[in-house]
């Protein structure tokens, strides 16, 4: 999912290749979940734009907007897999050579965007996993913030930064009792920040992801401070391009996972995964020490799929014995209640997810800029 660094990059280019320009085309495709989880229609959102001016952008952690020259303006989420491209521009936070992503109008549009002048500017949302949102909010520029979905959720650490103190964080940490991963998870307590984002602050701040938010110490919640602002304004300032992240984050060794040897960072130092909160955490053990009371003892992801095979194996070869008055001839066997995979930590800016209507093209995102 893009998180806060990653829409920070379509921000720069909205505003780069959109803003003051007015839209003299705008093209719709109907999508019932897209706009109308959202709270409108496509064909409302094609009146709204069309014949205006683009005057700003913005964003508020994993949400952003577009600011016409008069109410209403859009205002947008990518869910999982959404992204805005710009025709002839590099926005995307990950490269492909696949022709398929070169075509235009590309696959999976839910909008398309036409500027006048010359040359002129073509933009289009697109999103094959229909997780993403788009919403019209009427409201003035300035007020954008404090409507839904925004007003719901807490401050961006890069644009709030003035809001995110030692303090704040201080009182926000003790006043739950909660994985301290999924405090960060959390869009309510703090906007933009995702799983990647989420464990290289830990990581650098040395706190073990599953350790009680309420029992960290003033020096760890300090040292937690300096990490997401750390974290959060580096990769900002550099578009989300992984290739210019410092040679000692986390996330240019995590993505090593599933293959036969164990991922290491540079200095050697060895990554585990972990599921916290329902969601897979990467760990560096040696570094991060659980130093208080944590949720549970969370083994690693390879360790606990094997051990629940082996229940499973199990349970499936255990008869229950026969009653009384039942014959040996048919027994009746009890299938093992099959256990529950842990559930997600919902994110309070998150609308609740559709199924999957469409075909995902080949390939996954693993990386914020992965090489050519």
């Amino acid at each position: 999912m893009p998180e806060l660094a990653e829409v920070s990059r379509i921000v720069h280019f909205i505003r780069q290749h959109l803003v003051g320009k007015s839209l003299s085309k705008v093209s719709t495709q109907n999508d019932d979940i897209i706009y109308g989880k959202a709270g409108t229609s496509a064909a409302e959102f094609q009146k709204a734009m069309e014949g205006k001016k683009v005057v700003g952008a913005g964003q508020q952690g994993k949400y952003f907007w577009i600011a016409m020259s008069s109410p209403p303006h859009a205002v947008m989420h990518f869910g999982m897999a959404g992204w805005l491209k710009i025709r002839d521009a590099d926005t995307y936070y990950y490269r492909t050579d696949k022709p398929a992503d070169k075509e235009w109008p590309p696959k999976y549009w839910k909008f398309l965007l036409e500027t006048d002048g010359d040359p002129t500017t073509e933009a289009a949302f697109v999103d094959f996993r229909r997780l993403g949102r788009i919403r019209l909010v009427n409201c003035p520029e300035d007020q954008i913030r404090k409507h839904s979905p925004l007003k719901e959720n807490g401050p961006d650490p890069v644009a709030d930064k003035d809001v995110v103190t030692e303090d704040w964080l201080a009182a926000k940490l003790r006043s739950k009792k909660v994985p301290v991963k999924a405090l960060l998870l959390d869009q309510a307590n703090i906007s933009g920040i995702g799983n990647w984002m989420g464990d290289e602050i830990l990581y650098h701040a040395k706190i073990h992801p599953e350790q009680y938010s309420n029992t960290l110490t003033d020096g760890q919640a300090k040292e937690l401070h300096s990490a997401i602002h750390y974290i959060c304004s580096t990769s900002v300032d550099l578009l989300a391009d992984s290739e210019k992240f410092p040679e000692d984050w986390l996330f240019k060794y995590r993505w090593a996972k599933g293959k036969k040897t164990m991922p290491t960072l540079l200095n050697g130092e060895k990554i585990t995964f972990l599921t916290v909160g329902g969601r897979t955490s990467a760990v560096v053990p040696s570094v991060q020490k659980k130093t208080g009371p944590v949720a549970k003892e969370v083994k690693g992801e390879e360790e606990s799929e094997a051990q629940n095979n082996t229940k499973r194996k199990r349970g499936a070869a255990v008869k229950k014995e026969s009653d009384a008055e039942q014959s040996e001839e048919e027994p009746k066997i009890k299938k093992a209640a099959p256990k529950g995979r842990p559930k997600k930590i919902k994110e309070a800016s998150d609308e609740k997810k559709p199924e999957v209507s469409e075909q995902p093209p080949a390939g996954r995102r693993r990386s914020t800029r992965l090489k050519k």
